[in-house]
């Protein structure tokens, strides 16, 4: 594991490196232009956001975002063994979050993302990490309530002595803010904040999306007063 401090996780997450694989897949089929590999990424987050312990009541359904997509590419590219600039993660005006993995070999997107969220395993929930060394800025950020747009690239990096694939998703708005990090979702009946607004127990509409957003950004909306502050 290569991960960064805590000082960092303000709308960033940690960068993993890994040999440890459950599946090797040809690097084609891992490109995120294709609207297959676009829809299993979406799925898979959603999937594990619907699943917390404990449950959430106002997680958001992801959904894929081109522009985050496409700065993810990009990063992916540059083959640096850290984290983007803020300005290369902005989609309009919103500062995306970053979780990164260095591979040796290509794996499937569902692998990746399962191990960012298999950081669960250090992390209770109100309390943080279970001891200081416990990486978890993957997870947190992996099922930050907010963050309901995701984009997401992956590039070859031949002169990489060991980790040669690098893949990168970025997660707008960003997560893993400080003041809440140890509480990255609300716990209670899934969907309890958005009863009329929920798909497989996960907040959708876009009214609800839109003022949860604002709210985390001390900003007013109609829906204030049912939802309460985060």
């Amino acid at each position: 594991y290569l991960c960064c401090p805590i000082l960092r996780l303000l709308f960033t997450a940690c960068l993993l490196s890994t040999m440890i694989y459950t599946s090797i897949v040809p690097y084609e089929t891992v490109l995120t232009k294709s609207a297959n590999v676009q829809e299993e990424i979406v799925n898979k987050h959603n999937a594990l956001r619907r699943t917390v312990i404990p449950q959430a009541r106002n997680m958001l359904k992801m959904k894929w975002n081109e522009n985050a997509a496409q700065n993810a590419r990009n990063w992916s590219k540059e083959c640096e063994k850290d984290h983007s600039p803020q300005f290369k993660r902005t989609i309009t005006n919103s500062l995306c979050g970053e979780n990164l993995l260095f591979a040796s070999l290509p794996v499937s997107w569902s692998d990746v993302i399962q191990m960012w969220y298999d950081e669960s395993k250090n992390f209770t929930y109100g309390y943080g990490p279970i001891n200081p060394e416990s990486k978890v800025g993957h997870y947190t950020q992996t099922v930050w309530a907010t963050s309901y747009m995701i984009g997401c690239g992956v590039a070859h990096c031949p002169h990489g002595q060991i980790f040669k694939y690098f893949y990168t998703c970025h997660y707008c708005h960003g997560g893993n803010n400080p003041a809440t990090f140890t509480t990255p979702y609300k716990t209670g009946i899934p969907c309890g904040d958005c009863p009329d607004q929920c798909e497989d127990r996960l907040c959708s509409k876009k009214d609800f999306r839109d003022c949860l957003v604002q709210m985390v950004h001390n900003q007013e909306c109609p829906l204030k007063k049912i939802l309460g502050k985060r």
